[in-house]
């Protein structure tokens, strides 16, 4: 025999359909005892223990500052990115439609005015038209649901569990509504009220607040909002999804249309208006609001290192979920050091040298640029769509900054962590050589020779205090020049200007190398996949002279260069110039950081000597304006790493284009830009695409010429010269050297800068 069913629970019956509406809609503490009964019975309490647990509840409802979208911008105010959980733009009700306003409480709750928070009348009118229709018609109000959406909101930041309207809620949980109902209309007033709600309320996706929401669906402001635009917003509050008016257009109309009955019944509009509101469309105009770096306005990768800046750094949060939460949900302005002139103009070089959709995968191309005396970067474009993913020219890795920032693998700066440098690196040993008191006019005996195994250079740091040529066949290290030509004696300057290799070699030789090394790291080339806690300095070793050994970010050469150009004061990299939440707190930047690395008159000779490049040298043929300009060339002895380095007092910039995927193969044969290149090296890819980033910008970051060095840097005892002069060494282009074939190769063919 069936079961017999009990009519308080039946729900074909009429007090099951009270007692299971009861339990759907949660009667508080302002019912009546009797009707209190019930709903104990149901919980399997007696009433009085019902009226105990209800004054138990918690009487003041904790409320978190609410998620406000981050807006990363420009030196100028330009928005590069706008960050959020949740795309919310809180305004005031004064900067509500009142048209809006009676939208919404016309069909959510159109006695808001009239009760306390809980609207008893509107409960029993539920339950009669529940139980005489079928339907399930709930008695929420606005203030329960203002309640109910914080609560949400709090158990979301604070990793509570969230339980949603409909969706499980216990008799319990609604009664903590009702009662925090009750309290909040104690502590607000209705308007405060109706403004909280309409600035907590979801309305589609990660779409919060009637601001945003008037933004995303029509492109206008909430205070602005028509009768039927006004409609549409007031229904998705009751199913965001299921009225969604993109994925369900003909359902969206139908509830618009309904709140629009709802306000001719109200009396909130005539018959005339709801008649023109009814006839017309959607009128959707949807403006999606880009979150994150891959949505940025412009320059994602810097948008990126910012990012990462900030969630790296402990004045933020504890941890990085306590960072995360303010770069996200606190609605920071972050104003940076990006100049967006000079952004654009990076970009569209970067664009029409190595455009993703006409370049082989594995190539690379960045260019980034800092300001000599203040390490403020200008700019950070990359040849990659910033999008995750493996498909070819999609990337989220940047080329341009080190894997972890200082070095520490817990902060890490999502960077690729470098290229070898090639002859970049030439000028750090000009720096020392010049440091030492020698002159750039000294000639070097460039000869090819193989250095021996077991042969000893000068160098303090290591065991000995010597450098060892040891090579896996014992056969001695010969470095070469590129074309295994143009051998002799030149120069120190020239040698740099034509960016010989064997020149290099030997002047390294007649010096300590570890003070090369130790003036590239003072000013600020390091190991750009350092991971041991601090930037690594490179090692020392002869392949190393011609920047063919450890990987150095752009950003990180940009620095020295700057600092070269700054006479010799060094300053960090450095993009945030202010940041504040929208409350007001105010977040600590890194100041202006700067270090006398080397000696004006080092630097001083360095510039006389990259101006060479620029001049007679492998940059001669750039066409980049009339700036006076200095420069280095740089290739690696695979071809996969091409650099040009041009700066002047005003703005250093570091020009990469490579393989920078795993195994560095070389780039001949490869497509950049739809085109191959039958000869691989910075002056013929790099350079000019740097020169195209110049001629853009002609008239920013000039700077000042760079002041001559001393006569005797420049020609010693040889021959006399009056300070400031330009008395430079003389030549006729040749080619040019790049780096070895590796620490212990014997061989180094160098590349063509």
């Amino acid at each position: 025999m069936a079961a017999r069913k009990s009519p308080l629970f039946d729900t074909a019956t009429t007090l099951g359909k009270i007692i299971a509406f009861l339990g759907i809609s949660c009667l508080a503490g302002v019912l009546a005892a009797g009707l209190l009964v019930p709903v104990a019975a149901a919980a399997g309490t007696g009433a009085s223990a019902s009226i105990e647990f209800f004054e138990e509840l918690p009487a003041e409802l904790e409320r978190e500052a609410l998620a406000q979208p981050t807006r990363i911008e420009a030196a100028d105010g330009a928005l590069i990115a706008t960050l959020f959980e949740e795309n919310r733009q809180p305004i005031t009700l004064d900067q509500v439609s009142p048209t809006m306003q009676d939208a919404l409480i016309s069909i959510e709750d159109y006695r808001y005015y009239d009760h306390g928070g809980v609207d008893l009348e509107g409960i029993l009118g539920a339950i009669a038209s529940n139980v005489s229709s079928g339907t399930s018609r709930g008695a929420s109000t606005i203030t329960q649901q203002f309640v109910n959406n914080v609560l949400i909101d709090s158990a979301r930041q604070n990793g509570g569990t969230i339980t949603l309207s409909g969706g499980g809620k216990s008799v319990g949980d609604k009664l903590r509504e009702m009662k925090l109902a009750i309290a909040v209309e104690k502590e607000l007033s209705k308007e405060e009220i109706l403004e909280g709600y309409l600035n907590i309320v979801p309305f589609s996706g990660n779409t919060y607040g009637v601001q945003a929401a008037s933004k995303y669906f029509f492109d206008v402001d909430a205070k602005d909002l028509n009768i039927p635009q006004s409609a549409l917003l007031a229904g998705l509050v009751n199913g965001p999804s299921a009225y969604s008016p993109t994925e369900n257009p003909e359902g969206a109309l139908q509830r618009r249309n309904l709140v629009i009955n709802s306000m001719l019944t109200r009396g909130k509009i005539t018959q005339e208006e709801h008649d023109a509101a009814i006839a017309t469309d959607l009128g959707l105009n949807v403006t999606p609001t880009l979150s994150g770096c891959v949505g940025a306005a412009q320059a994602p990768y810097f948008c990126d290192y910012v990012s990462h800046l900030i969630l790296n750094d402990p004045a933020y949060g504890e941890t990085v979920e306590d960072r995360e939460k303010v770069l996200y949900r606190s609605g920071l302005t972050i104003r940076t050091t990006l100049d967006t002139r000079v952004q654009a103009a990076a970009q569209t070089a970067v664009n029409e040298t190595a455009d993703p959709d006409t370049t082989d995968g594995s190539v690379g191309h960045s260019m980034t640029s800092i300001e000599p005396g203040t390490g403020n970067i200008l700019s950070m474009a990359q040849n990659t769509r910033y999008i995750p993913g493996e498909a070819a020219g999609d990337s989220v890795l940047n080329f341009n900054v080190d894997q972890y920032q200082g070095g520490d693998p817990a902060k890490s700066l999502g960077g690729v962590g470098g290229f070898q440098p090639g002859s970049t690196f030439k000028p750090f040993t000009v720096a020392a050589w010049v440091d030492s008191g020698r002159s750039l006019n000294t000639a070097i005996d460039g000869r090819k020779r193989t250095y021996p195994e077991g042969d000893r250079w000068p160098a303090s740091c290591l065991r000995g205090g010597a450098y060892t040529v040891l090579t896996d066949d014992g056969s001695g290290y010969t470095p070469q020049n590129y074309g295994d030509t143009n051998y002799g004696t030149f120069t120190v300057l020239r040698g740099l200007a034509q960016s010989y290799n064997t020149i290099t070699m030997e002047t390294a030789r007649q010096l300590d190398m570890c003070r090369i090394f130790d003036i590239a790291y003072d000013m600020g080339v390091h190991n750009g996949k350092s991971a041991g806690g601090e930037p690594e300095r490179l090692d020392v070793l002869a392949p190393g002279l011609i920047g063919g050994v450890q990987d150095v970010a752009p950003l990180s050469m940009a620095t020295a260069f700057a600092g070269f150009a700054a006479e010799g004061n060094v300053c960090q990299p450095r993009a945030l110039t202010e940041v504040t939440a929208a409350d007001g707190t105010s977040y600590p930047v890194a100041p202006v950081d700067c270090t006398q690395a080397v000696s004006k008159e080092t630097a001083r000779g360095v510039n006389y000597a990259t101006q060479e490049v620029i001049e007679s040298g492998s940059g001669q043929e750039l066409e980049f304006g009339d700036i006076p300009m200095a420069g280095k060339t740089g290739t690696n002895d695979q071809r996969s790493q091409t650099w040009f380095m041009g700066y002047n007092s005003g703005m250093a910039t570091a020009s990469w284009i490579g393989n920078w995927k795993e195994g560095n193969t070389s780039l001949s044969g490869l497509q950049i830009g739809g085109r191959t290149y039958p000869e691989i090296d910075g002056s013929l890819i790099a350079g000019p695409s740097w020169a195209r980033f110049m001629q853009q910008i002609p008239d920013l970051h000039v700077g000042e010429s760079f002041v001559d060095p001393p006569s005797r840097m420049i020609n010693g005892t040889q021959r006399g010269t009056t300070p400031g002069t330009n008395n430079r060494g003389t030549g006729t282009r040749g080619s040019t050297g790049g780096t070895t074939g590796g620490t212990t190769g014997n061989n180094g063919t160098g590349g063509n800068g």
